[in-house]
């Protein structure tokens, strides 16, 4: 190695940023984003230019730890996040994202740079934490409805890495060792754990409430930055857990590219809608993590990549058109195509990128994914409905774009007249945008950037795979031609506020309802458990004439005083008896019969007597109980 190349592996990734982000909220701020611009940057030099390995290897409380290692996965993954961080940076410089924000999203970018280098699992638990705490800042510090949100988001992160701590602990117990050697997760529960506190990250269905509710509300140059880093770098940790892949991860992979697009095609927010669209993809990611084959793993770390670019510009276009016009609502907009050419040119790169048209990056790995599932390619026949279900979630996405192009640039003319994307922002969005086309024409490039690239024969432009995209881009026209009236008279739909969250605040009331009620019952009975006890000891004979009462007559022959109760100085006793008629030894019973006047003793002796066969059954059925509690 040289001596540069030397000093880089000194140095990990996140140190840099970490670093920028202490100085960016005292210096200027064109100085803060130049530090976070050239801190981003290192990450992409480091990607390119440090050879495969593992650095700075040691111990800590006795545990092996690899804070630094290189390898086919962290390199792409640094790629991406490097030059995706520095585009963004330009961009955010633009868009008024305040310094003190900056220095929290740089902690925030310099903490998933720990996350994917790491070589070890308590390494990638720390910075796992310093995610979703730097992150719930980023979305606190706009103020406002956010402030809200980030409490939700922090509950759910909270428990994704509590989760996480509990399958790393067992998995440790299991095996011995931190060491992420490529094995994955322990089976059982360790893994049952990890795919639930990973799964809360990757917005697993059920477990992607914070996904839509949060990222809609940040500062619009925010937004860009959370699209990106927390739920690709927690693809990246799935794979880690599951390298073999899993059938239920592959399907549950399928089921969000069709939930996350419905979801999209029925909101009036951008960011609501590219916010599910974030599910959507990652489905594909997790998709290709689950059918677990070269074709699978490779083709879900191109689209991880792919997406980081494309998700971005997505979200860089829609902030350009919330920063000069401040409407959310896309219904609201219309033929800003005259007005913003450079925003509609860079909204237009990631629109034909993410929904896969020949020429972009996303047409590549996302048909890569599609091969790895269709039995008549790469796929097993188990995985005939996975396939069926990723080209459902096509049509979803390709409706989804459709309808916010049309409605923010081509519908109508412009409602007002509106200036263009700032320097910073068109530098930003024109850059990814470049590489989306880019890497998308000179695809072999993209190809020998991923794992397993020696393994992969490609033919993404065979014409087959290009009829698909014919038929699924006809399919999606002129879908979007029959529901665009009936989509547009719908009010604002999505499953976080109408659903889940009214889910979630009703399990939570009846849960503690079940709680206190049963509190409230278990108490009562133990309350009157211990006074009869105590009226009991205090009155034993009456106790005993109240249950024979209550026995049938048949059982109870007779029920009368002791020969030695008689009254003193009388030949018989008074003939005196309870409300039912028994007779008792002793004064009559006062105020109903239950407590008693006169004599201390009350009632002393009381006889019951029962028929032979009675009684040899009760002692038959006492001694059986016994030799039963006895053996």
């Amino acid at each position: 190695m040289s001596v540069a190349t030397d000093l880089l592996v000194l140095v990990p990734p996140a140190i840099p940023i970490l670093l920028a982000a202490l100085v960016a909220g005292f210096v200027p701020r064109r100085a803060g984003y130049a530090l976070g611009a050239l801190a981003t940057a290192y990450v992409f030099v480091v990607s390119m230019v440090v050879p495969p390995g593992e650095y700075l290897s040691t111990l800590f409380l006795g545990f092996e730890v690899q804070l630094y290692v290189v390898d086919d996965f962290s390199r792409l993954l640094g790629l991406g996040f490097g030059f995706l961080g520095t585009a963004a940076m330009a961009y955010a410089a633009s868009s008024g994202l305040p310094k003190t924000t900056l220095a929290i999203v740089l902690s925030y970018v310099g903490s998933v740079g720990g996350v994917i280098f790491a070589g070890d699992w308590l390494t990638l638990l720390f910075f796992w934490e310093l995610m979703a705490v730097t992150s719930t800042f980023v979305v606190w510090a706009h103020g406002g409805d956010a402030v809200r949100a980030g409490y939700r988001y922090a509950i759910a992160h909270g428990i994704g890495g509590v989760l996480l701590l509990w399958a790393v602990t067992w998995h440790y117990v299991e095996t011995g060792t931190l060491v992420i050697d490529g094995s994955g997760i322990a089976a059982g529960a360790p893994a049952l754990l990890a795919a639930l506190g990973v799964g809360i990250n990757c917005a697993f269905i059920g477990l992607h409430t914070w996904l839509p509710d949060t990222y809609p509300r940040p500062h619009l140059a925010a937004s860009v930055f959370l699209s990106v880093f927390t739920t690709k770098s927690s693809a990246y940790v799935l794979y880690q857990a599951f390298p073999d892949g899993h059938l239920y991860l592959a399907y549950m992979g399928g089921l969000m590219a069709v939930y996350g697009a419905t979801f999209a095609l029925l909101q009036h927010d951008m960011r609501a809608l590219l916010s599910y669209h974030i599910q959507a993809q990652v489905g594909y990611i997790v998709a290709g993590i689950g059918i677990g084959s070269v074709m699978g793993i490779a083709g879900a770390m191109a689209h991880l990549f792919n997406n980081i670019l494309f998700k971005a510009l997505l979200f860089m276009a829609v902030g350009v058109i919330i920063y000069r016009t401040g409407e959310e609502d896309l219904y609201e907009l219309g033929g800003l195509w005259r007005e913003m050419p450079l925003t509609a040119t860079g909204y237009a790169l990631g629109a034909l990128s993410i929904t896969a048209i020949p020429g972009f990056n996303g047409f590549i790995s996302k048909g890569m994914i599609l091969d790895a599932a269709d039995p008549h390619y790469y796929g097993a026949p188990e995985y005939q409905a996975l396939y069926w279900l990723l080209m459902l979630g096509a049509v979803g996405t390709l409706l989804s774009f459709i309808k916010l192009g049309y409605y923010a640039f081509l519908h109508g003319p412009a409602t007002t007249s509106v200036k263009d994307a700032k320097l910073g922002q068109s530098v930003g969005m024109l850059s990814v945008g470049a590489a989306c086309l880019g890497l998308g024409v000179a695809w072999p490039t993209l190809v020998g950037l991923l794992p397993f690239s020696a393994q992969l024969d490609l033919h993404p432009y065979s014409p087959g795979h290009l009829t698909d995209s014919g038929m699924l881009i006809l399919v999606s026209l002129v879908g979007f031609a029959i529901i665009r009236k009936p989509l547009s008279g719908l009010g604002h739909v999505d499953d976080v506020s109408r659903v889940l969250n009214p889910l979630v605040y009703q399990t939570g009331r009846l849960s503690m309802l079940a709680v206190t009620e049963t509190f409230r019952a278990v108490d009562a009975a133990a309350v009157s458990f211990v006074r009869t006890c105590y009226w009991i000891g205090n009155n034993p004979v009456l106790a005993v004439a109240r249950l024979a009462r209550r026995l049938p007559a048949w059982l109870i022959d007779d029920l009368g005083p002791a020969d030695g109760d008689r009254t003193a100085g009388s030949g018989s006793p008074p003939d005196r008896r309870l409300d039912g008629g028994e007779r008792i030894d002793g004064p009559r019973a006062a105020t109903g019969g239950e407590e008693y006047e006169g004599n201390s003793d009350g009632l002393s002796r009381l006889y019951l007597r029962a028929s032979i066969g009675t009684t040899i059954l009760l002692i038959v059925v006492v001694l059986t109980v016994l030799l039963v509690l006895l053996s």
